[in-house]
């Protein structure tokens, strides 16, 4: 009995000590809103965020959450949310509602609305709008602002320029 009791003692305290590492290096974030959550607003997460409202200044690998929004930097891996709000962003960007980007997107974003500043991939959503691209959109309202085979196009629209 008292092994046992040694033995839930040990392992209470590994874990608390893991977490405590984890936190210490920002690689776990878990968010209720930006005031309550592990990792501060000003630091990036390293590995894995789940959020019901997050923000941070960037995220690698996964980040999932109601609405998520990274404020600098890359954030790199794949996102899924109801509403993704990036800066800059590399990887698959999937929201529910509304993806907006209005730096540099590198492949795949989904959602019924997407917007970016750059895009270099596919678009697919109801509406896509794009400052310049360097790939697909695939969707009912397609907008290419700067270049792109058409400035509006339904159904697709693309620019390898």
């Amino acid at each position: 009995m008292k092994l046992k009791n040694v033995m839930i003692i040990l392992l209470i305290m590994i874990v608390m000590f893991s977490a405590q590492m984890l936190k210490a290096q920002g690689a776990v974030q878990l968010s209720l809103i930006n005031s309550i959550q592990i990792v501060p607003e000003n630091e990036s997460v390293t590995a894995f965020r789940l959020a019901i409202y997050g923000k941070n200044t960037s995220t690698k690998y996964v980040d999932i959450g109601i609405v998520t929004e990274n404020t600098s930097g890359m954030s790199k891996g794949i996102q899924l949310s109801f509403v993704g709000l990036q800066d800059d962003f590399t990887g698959w960007q999937s929201a529910t509602i509304f993806n907006y980007s209005p730096g540099n997107v590198k492949g795949l974003m989904t959602s019924a609305v997407n917007y970016t500043g750059y895009m270099s991939g596919l678009q697919v959503g109801i509406v896509n709008y794009t400052e310049t691209i360097y790939g697909i959109q695939l969707g009912l309202v397609n907008i290419i602002k700067k270049g792109g085979m058409l400035p509006f196009f339904p159904i697709f629209n693309f620019s390898f320029d």
